[in-house]
C-alpha cells in the first residue's frame, strides 16, 4: 500500500540545467516549428539570427528525471499514467542560459479502495541569472489502483470541458514518424517513445508521442490563433491527456476563444481520437 506521508514528504534534490541556443531550437523543432514552407512566426524560435525560446519549452526546463522509479519512494513507476499537466508562466523564458528545476510532492490524493490515486507533482523552473521565477509547472500523475491508503480525496474536478458551441478556430498541425525520436532528445529519454519492443510490451502497435510533445504542439495552435503578436502575453495552459498520438499523425486543434482566455481540444485526425481534452489557457 501507499505510504502517504513517505511520499508526501519525499526529497527531491534541485535540478541545475545549462540549456544552449541549439537547445532551444531543437525543442521547437521537436513541436514541429519550422516546417517547410517556413510558417510565419516561426522562424524567430528555429534560427540563430534573432533566436527566441518557444513558451512551452518551459516543460522541459529543470526537469528531475524519473525518480519515482527508485524503488525507496514505494510507487510502482510501470502502473503510473500522466493524467494532467498546468504550466503557469511568468516571465519569457531566455533563449539561452541556466535554471534550476525545484520540485515537490504538493499533494497525494487517495480516489479510494480499488481506485486510483493521484500525485500532484509542482517544479518551479528558476533562471540562475536573475533569480526570476519563470514557471511553475503541475504535473497530475495517476497511479492505478493506488487507492485506498486514506489520503485526502482531493478537489472536484478544476476545468469544464470545452463548450457545446462550434470551435472559433481549428487548426491542423502534422506531426511526422521522427517527431518523437527529436523530443525525446529534450529531455524525456523513455524508451516508450522509441523502441518498438517497448511499445509492443506496453500494448501499443508503435513507439507513442510524447504527451508533453502534444501539448506543445497545442500551444503552437493557441499562439498562432490568440497570442500571435505577444507570445509573451499566454500566461497559463493546461490540459487531460486522454488517449495517445502517434507520430506522422495530424493533430486537430479546436479552439474556443473569450476575452483573455479560452478552452481547447485534441484531436488525431487520421483516427478521430481525442488525445488532449479539458485544455485551457488565459492571458
Amino acid at each position: 500500500m501507499l505510504d502517504y506521508d513517505k511520499l508526501k514528504s519525499w526529497k527531491i534534490p534541485d535540478t541545475r540545467q545549462t540549456y544552449s541556443g541549439k537547445d532551444t531550437i531543437l525543442y521547437a523543432l521537436g513541436i514541429g516549428c519550422g516546417g517547410l514552407p517556413v510558417e510565419q512566426g516561426d522562424l524567430k524560435y528555429v534560427y540563430e539570427d534573432g533566436l527566441q525560446a518557444f513558451p512551452s519549452m518551459a516543460l522541459v526546463l529543470g526537469y528531475p528525471g524519473f525518480w519515482l522509479q527508485h524503488a525507496d519512494v514505494g510507487v510502482d513507476s510501470r502502473r503510473l499514467l500522466h493524467g494532467e499537466e498546468t504550466m503557469r508562466l511568468f516571465a519569457p523564458l531566455p533563449s539561452m542560459g541556466a535554471v534550476t528545476g525545484v520540485t515537490r510532492v504538493a499533494e497525494v490524493y487517495d480516489k479510494g479502495q480499488g481506485r486510483d490515486a493521484v500525485l500532484e507533482i509542482e517544479r518551479n523552473v528558476v533562471d540562475d541569472a536573475s533569480g526570476v521565477l519563470l514557471a511553475t509547472l503541475t504535473s497530475s500523475l495517476v497511479l492505478r489502483g493506488g487507492g485506498g491508503f486514506g489520503g485526502p480525496p482531493g478537489p472536484p474536478a478544476r476545468v469544464a470541458a470545452v463548450p457545446a458551441s462550434p470551435a472559433h478556430y481549428v487548426l491542423d498541425l502534422p506531426t511526422v514518424t521522427q517527431s518523437a525520436l527529436i523530443y525525446r532528445l529534450s529531455g524525456d529519454l523513455n524508451p516508450l517513445h522509441a523502441d518498438p519492443a517497448v511499445a509492443a510490451a506496453a500494448g501499443f502497435p508503435q513507439p507513442i508521442l510524447h504527451g508533453l510533445c502534444t501539448l506543445g504542439m497545442a500551444t503552437r495552435a493557441i499562439v498562432r490563433a490568440c497570442f500571435a503578436e505577444s507570445p509573451a502575453q499566454l500566461h497559463q495552459l493546461g490540459a487531460r491527456f486522454s488517449a495517445p498520438l502517434f507520430p506522422g499523425e495530424t493533430i486537430r486543434v479546436e479552439i474556443w476563444n473569450g476575452a483573455g482566455q479560452g478552452r481547447f481540444r485534441c484531436r488525431s485526425l487520421e483516427r478521430d481520437a481525442v488525445v488532449l481534452t479539458h485544455g485551457f489557457f488565459s492571458a
